[in-house]
């Protein structure tokens, strides 16, 4: 790394001595960052992960070198299938497009039959580095994952009877499952197929990770100058490691109560306490990640801002208590654009 580079970086580092005490009070404490896949299938990423869990600024991610095994592939083709579905119309990739940016665009999902959703859809890239699934963390793992989409009514409206049937009566897939879980199709080893894909859904190469690998050009002068303004404002209190955040739960609403000031409160709205039933998880959700943040409008859980500047604006207010001028919320996005990764080779767009 360049001597200039190591100053920028160390500068920024100094700044956060009084919110290292919020990082550590808020980090998760349960044990290991949960692993999705078994590591030979993605190079680079339980380590990534391991690193990210004592890690107070962004990291670089790292290089999509993914073995694309049998099983692997065999997700792929689920991830595709609308059969999973109940009325054979949805699947994963309906909601998550992966030749976009991994969601859908849309303000709350739509699932089966137009039923709406409670959630906006985040993107499918870079779940992986997640410590938990979905805003409210309510699944551990990428396979664990599987189960709340295929069966909610509101997004696949189905059941796993449905999809271990459709599966099973498809004589490819028949053949796969033999050569890959000894012909057992279930619950199991549908999820842990999707998974196995899943995990190798990754945007390295983001101009942010050429600049953190060494390449001192690789972002504009208005970026560089709005990551010192995230770091020296604190917002990497909560947006740091590999995936720039997805890593702890936090309040949304930490100096200021944006759901009282929005209102239309709904269920959705308490995060983690529909999964818990605990006062102290009210309004509580999984941090979300960074990476890709400029391509995946619109934002928040209730999908209620549509621009990548209002958003920086409110998370400002409510999360830091501030209200950040016009010039360091335009530097600050072009810090936030230079996240958007490539996948295959394309980089992300909306």
């Amino acid at each position: 790394m360049r001597k200039d580079q190591l100053h920028f970086l160390l500068y920024g580092f100094l700044t956060l001595l009084a919110a290292i005490f919020v990082v550590l009070t808020v980090l998760p404490r349960n044990g290991a960052v949960p692993q999705p896949a078994d590591e030979e299938d993605i190079p680079g990423v339980q380590s990534s992960m391991r690193r990210q869990e004592s890690a107070i600024l962004p990291i670089p991610a790292p290089e999509q070198k993914i073995l694309q095994s049998g099983k692997v592939l065999l997700g792929e083709k689920l991830f595709h299938d609308p059969r999973l579905s109940g009325d054979g119309t949805v699947s994963c990739a309906t909601c998550h497009s992966l030749s976009g940016n991994g969601a859908d665009g849309r303000k709350i999902a739509v699932g089966a039959g137009d039923a709406l959703g409670k959630y906006n859809t985040p993107t499918v890239f870079n779940a992986a580095f997640n410590f938990r699934q979905f805003w409210d963390g309510r699944a551990d793992t990428l396979a664990d994952q599987v189960s709340g989409p295929l069966m909610d009514i509101a997004e696949m409206a189905s059941s796993w009877a449905i999809a271990v049937r459709r599966v099973s009566e498809d004589s490819g897939y028949r053949e796969a499952f033999k050569r890959e879980y000894g012909g057992e199709i279930s619950e199991r080893t549908i999820s842990d197929a999707i998974a196995r894909f899943g995990a190798t859904l990754l945007t390295p190469d983001s101009p942010f990770d050429r600049f953190l690998n060494g390449d001192a050009t690789a972002i504009s002068d208005e970026a560089r100058e709005g990551y010192r303004l995230f770091v020296n404002y604190g917002c990497v209190s909560c947006h740091q490691g590999v995936n720039v955040g997805g890593n702890f739960f936090q309040r949304f609403g930490v100096m200021g109560n944006y759901f009282a000031d929005r209102g239309n409160l709904t269920k959705a709205d308490l995060g983690r306490y529909n999964v818990t039933g605990k006062e102290e998880d009210r309004h509580i959700f999984k941090v979300p990640g960074l990476r890709n943040v400029a391509v995946t409008a619109p934002y928040f859980h209730d999908g209620s801002v549509e621009t990548l500047d209002e958003a920086i604006e409110i998370t400002a207010r409510y999360q830091l208590g501030r209200d950040l001028p016009e010039e360091d919320r335009r530097y600050i996005a072009a810090f936030l654009e230079s996240l958007t990764g490539e996948y295959r080779g394309e980089r992300l767009k909306p």
